[in-house]
């Protein structure tokens, strides 16, 4: 019950043992066709360049950045929390020229300091994460795909946190680009990283392509400035995830399966009703968590649904109590970085374990956990909130 990853859905589970095929089987290939067109209904998109990058999130996150950055590129990144920082050290490492805009971690961005930070940088490239786990926050991103257009740039953003659990328009909102992982609220292991791609990102990836040598026809261009990665260039990997099935690297079998369940059953259910979903198990854990006298941390009005921060109190040995969780009832409930680590907790509600029962049994198993470590709380109180807002 932390931040991620979480429990599997055991259907993924069982996708995950189907037996390996050959990365060309026909099999092979329709699966990849058919994952394509799932993560299009997952991303709300039509974008033709969605596909899988082989890896945890970071992987996805680096092949975007790596291959829609050119060095010497300015990009701007938002910052809010930890994970804004990550997508400032890949920036550089790729050589941009890297402007950054903060904010205290609790809070997000408005679309106008957005809009002037955008002005006054004239970035290529807008990197963001839309909601970053360590705040437990979501940068409201309905606006800026629209103010990137206005001034040129391309806009990515990290939704490994909030793809499947929270509202996410790749097109609606103009995103270029997207990248995810399994292991939040689609319900799956980490080890593959979802993308999707505008026409105007892959007209970037276009501009840098180039193929390998040993699997060159005559007349393929070598691009002047190439992607700066082998493994995570995306204009390699479109071109193995197309019709040409040009080979670069051997598909995850396993992982495919795993994602292509997790697409499968979020489909299913519907994404509205799994945004609702989360929506509203992540409220009954808020109102449990203050049911037990606890504080929320940061600006609740942009809290994502399925992971809530709560601030330790006073007296209370927070990985103690995080280690008793775990010991003496199974749950695992997580701490936090840098200038949060040790002041909040960081409790989750999303994929298969945005369920109502596991909402009470942690709440209940947290009200022990504090009785023991001294902190008065009215017994049942955490259950007993949560129940309330169950029943509203």
């Amino acid at each position: 019950m932390g931040p991620g990853p979480i429990n599997a859905d055991p259907r993924v589970l069982r996708a995950m043992s189907a037996q390996l095929v050959g990365q060309f089987d026909p099999a092979m290939t329709g699966y990849m066709n058919e994952t394509m067109a799932l993560y299009r209904g997952v991303f709300r998109t039509a974008n033709a360049a969605t596909m899988l990058v082989d890896g945890t999130s970071r992987a996805g996150i680096e092949a975007a950045l790596v291959s829609l950055i050119e060095p010497g590129d300015r990009v701007l990144v938002p910052i809010f929390g930890r994970f804004g920082h990550l997508l400032r050290e890949i920036a550089t490492r790729c050589g941009a020229d890297v402007h950054v805009r903060e904010v205290p971690w609790g809070t997000v961005f408005t679309a106008a300091a957005l809009e002037q930070a955008v002005a006054e940088t004239r970035p290529a490239l807008v990197a963001v994460v839309h909601g970053d786990t360590s705040t437990t926050l979501a940068q409201p991103l309905d606006e800026l795909g629209a103010i990137c257009a206005r001034h040129g740039a391309l806009l990515y953003a990290d939704v490994t946190g909030t793809l499947g659990g929270n509202d996410v328009d790749v097109d609606g909102w103009g995103l270029d680009a997207a990248t995810a992982g399994l292991q939040k609220c689609l319900g799956g292991p980490s080890g593959s990283a979802p993308i999707t791609l505008s026409t105007r990102a892959v007209a970037v990836l276009d501009a840098r392509r180039s193929i390998e040598a040993g699997l060159r026809d005559e007349g393929d261009r070598i691009a002047a400035s190439p992607i700066r990665s082998n493994y995570l260039d995306l204009a390699m990997i479109l071109d193995y995830w197309g019709e040409r099935r040009l080979n670069h690297h051997t598909e995850a079998g396993s992982m495919l399966y795993a994602a292509r369940e997790c697409a499968r059953i979020l489909l299913e259910e519907g994404l509205d009703a799994a945004v609702e979903r989360h929506r509203l198990h992540g409220a009954a854990m808020a109102a449990g968590l203050r049911g037990l006298g606890l504080t929320l941390f940061g600006d609740q009005s942009a809290r994502m649904t399925n992971v809530v921060g709560v601030e330790i109190p006073a007296g209370i040995d927070g990985d103690g109590a995080r280690a008793a969780m775990l010991t003496d009832f199974g749950i695992e409930i997580g701490t936090s970085f840098g200038p949060l680590h040790g002041r909040i907790w960081r409790i989750g509600t999303m994929g298969y374990n945005a369920r109502r029962d596991a909402v009470l049994t942690t709440l209940a198993a947290l009200e022990q956990v504090l009785r023991r470590g001294g902190h008065a709380v009215t017994a049942g109180g955490g259950v007993g909130a949560a129940l309330e807002a169950y029943a509203a």
